[in-house]
């Protein structure tokens, strides 16, 4: 690594995950609040962290989510059964 690279950090503020998400900081609270994106408290005034490895997992299971989604509500196929005789 290169001196002049910087250094990814291992912690985030709900602000930079909710830059990363491309959603509000209410709404990264609430996913934090929630338990489906862990998260840590930290400091005296109870300021969030969330750490990057935790914020990528959340990543990959809403991909994850996304296609069963997708694969069990087809867009644009009829979705009644065929009759067969």
């Amino acid at each position: 690594m290169s001196v002049f690279e910087p250094m990814t950090p291992r912690f985030l503020t709900l602000t930079d995950v909710a830059e990363t998400l491309n959603i509000s900081a209410a709404q990264t609270y609430a996913l934090v609040r929630s338990g489906e994106l862990r998260a840590i408290k930290v400091g005296g005034r109870g300021q969030w962290r969330v750490e990057a490895t935790e914020l990528e997992k959340y990543i990959s299971s809403a991909y994850e989510q996304t296609a069963e989604f997708v694969s069990t509500h087809p867009f644009g196929r009829d979705e009644a059964p065929e009759e067969t005789n």
